[in-house]
This record gives structure tokens, sequence and C-alpha cells, in this order.
């Protein structure tokens, strides 16, 4: 009985300290590979001597005093505004059209040609027409985020659909289950795998979109901020730029990949459960 007691008491102080070195070593993994190209440029800008790639210590000297006064609330609060807005008119609207194609193969059929077409257009190009009917406004920049990041949400919702077990659609009719309720537990449910990877190619190309858009004839923003510091040969500052987007674009991808296990947590319980049941 004590020997039971010793080994229950030992078990899990082990499956605590793997627990923590398995965190341990993915932590080292997540910041070896930066800290090795931080330490890279930083040796590589002091020795270069040129005036376009100043050296990483004059570059994080300037981004306080660059940042810190003024230019968080003028410039970076409104670019996460158009690129929110953007992004989830993107993620309702290429949901809504994937669902509806998606559920209906005649109009999948009859879609998918013009789909193509439009998919194929580079979204910048879009930039100057857009400017022509909407200005140069805030409207254009979350129109212009909207038209390249609705494309992958779009087609990947499509497929998503159409890849939903016919067995799950009988069920849902035996069971004479509600539109709204087949929508919610069978449709949407089904193909979210599909969404949430749409989701994933959209941030990057909304993030993208928002600093293009932002170049074009506008006042604040990140965009407009780098493009201003590159004219006046600001180049430290420019850089400083070119880093907070950067910090923005990880903190963002952190937070997608934290909304995404809970959202697919389902799904990876039933492919482990597969796995399991395999063996």
């Amino acid at each position: 009985m004590t020997s039971l007691t010793a080994r229950t008491a030992v078990t899990p102080a082990r499956s605590l300290g793997s627990r923590l070195r398995h965190h341990g070593r993915r932590l080292a993994v997540l910041l070896g590979l930066p800290a090795v190209l931080a330490a890279l440029w930083w040796i590589v800008s002091e020795r270069a001597g040129n005036f376009f790639f100043p050296p990483l210590s004059e570059i994080l000297a300037e981004f306080g005093p660059t940042w810190f006064d003024g230019r968080l609330g003028h410039d970076l609060l409104p670019s996460l505004g158009r690129l929110a807005a953007g992004y989830a008119l993107a993620l309702l609207l290429g949901v809504a059209l994937g669902v509806l194609i998606g559920t209906r193969p005649a109009l999948r059929a009859f879609a998918e040609p013009v789909l193509e077409f439009f998919r194929a257009i580079p979204p910048p190009v879009m930039v100057p027409i857009l400017m022509l009917f909407l200005g140069i406004g805030t409207t254009m920049k979350v129109v212009v985020i909207v038209s390249g990041a609705v494309w992958p949400v779009l087609l990947n919702t499509v497929e998503g659909v159409r890849g939903i077990d016919g067995l799950l659609h009988d069920t849902a009719r035996v069971y004479r289950l509600r539109p709204l309720t087949r929508l919610r537990t069978v449709v949407l449910r089904g193909a979210s795998p599909g969404i949430v990877t749409g989701a994933r190619q959209a941030l990057s190309i909304a993030i993208v979109l928002m600093v293009i858009s932002e170049m074009f004839a506008a006042n604040n923003g990140l965009g407009f901020s780098i493009v201003q510091f590159q004219r006046g040969f600001a180049l430290p500052e420019m850089w400083t730029g070119i880093i907070l987007l950067g910090l923005v674009g990880l903190l963002l991808s952190l937070i997608f990949r934290a909304v995404e296990r809970a959202v697919l947590a389902w799904y990876r319980g039933q492919r482990q459960a597969q796995r399991g049941g395999s063996r």
C-alpha cells in the first residue's frame, strides 16, 4: 500500500516535470531562430556602413521616440481599425456566400467561372479604380482589404461545405432538424476546418492590403508613415515602421492560433480518437 502511494505521488511530479521540459524545449525552438536572425542582423548592419541599411542598434534607439510619442494613436490604431473592419466583412461575406454556393450545386456550377475570374485579379490593381468610385477615405481602404481577403474564405468555405459527409445531411433530415439548426450543427460545424484555413490565409492577405491601401493618398496609417519616412530619407524611422508591422502580424497570428485551438478543439479530439481507434 505504501509503495503504491509513493508511485502515485511520484507520477504527477514526473508528469509535471516532463510537461515543463516539453514547454521549455518548445519555447527554445520558437525563440531560437528569431534570436539568431536578430543577432545576425545586428552584426551585419553594424559592419555594413550603408546609409540605406542602418545599424540595428540605431533602429532600436529610434523605435521608442518614433512610435511612443503619439504615432501609435495617430497611425497604428487607424490601421488596426481598417484591418478589423475589412477582415470581419471578408469573413462574413466569404462564409455566407460560400455556404450558399456550396449547398447548391447548380449555383456553384454557374458561379465558379466568375469566381475564378475575379480571384485571378490582383487586389492592388483595384486600388486606383476603387479610388475613383469611393474616394481616398477609410471606406476605400476597407473595401480594398475585403476585395482580396474574401477569396480564401469563400473558396475554402465552398470546399468545406462540399466535403461534408452526405450521411450527416441524411441524419439531419431524418431527425427533422430546423434549417437554422442544420446550418449551425451540420453545415458550419462540418465546414469549420476549411473555414478556419481560409481565414488564416485571409489574415495575411488583409495585412498586406492594409499597408498597400494606406500608401495611396492617405494621411495616416502604418503604410502612410513608412512611405513618408522613405520619402524624407528617415531610414531608421522607416525600418522601425517595418519592425512594428512585423510585430503586429506576429501578435495577430498568435491571437488567431488561440482562437483556432478553441474553435477546432472538437475536430482535433475527433482526429485523435480516430487515430487511437485505428491502432
